[in-house]
């Protein structure tokens, strides 16, 4: 079993997904939300790599965190509906989060933003 993971923004030190799934295999990341009827607040799909995303055959608006090799924010996507594309060029991983989560959580082109293991979250919280 994977080892749970957390998403943080270095900027603002605010979590920006409690439970983030990583899909870093090409299957993984065909697969995606695909299925699903939605995400929790909270919750985060990470596909490495990645700099395309469709939403073609989901059921629910999702917002796109587009990242760089360093984990620099290139771009920021909110309210993506079902049928939609989104690309950046330099990204090489993409988060999708809930609808309305990137607002809640004000990420910014250029921030930072890193995983880190839920248990030294909890130890440093």
């Amino acid at each position: 079993m994977p080892t749970p993971v957390v998403l943080i923004n270095e900027r603002t030190r605010k979590l920006v997904a409690e439970h983030v799934e990583v899909a870093d295999t090409r299957r993984a990341r065909r697969r995606g939300l695909l299925g699903r009827t939605h995400l929790d607040d909270g919750d985060a799909l990470m596909l490495i790599p990645c700099f395309t995303v469709h939403t073609a055959f989901m059921r629910f608006t999702i917002d796109l965190i587009f990242l760089d090799r360093d984990g620099c924010v290139v771009r920021t996507v909110s309210r993506l509906q079902p049928w939609r594309t989104a690309m950046a060029w330099r990204a090489h991983s993409v988060v999708e989060l809930p609808a309305g989560r990137l607002e809640r959580c004000e990420i910014e082109t250029g921030d930072r933003l890193y995983l880190s293991p839920l248990r030294e979250h909890q130890r440093a919280s």
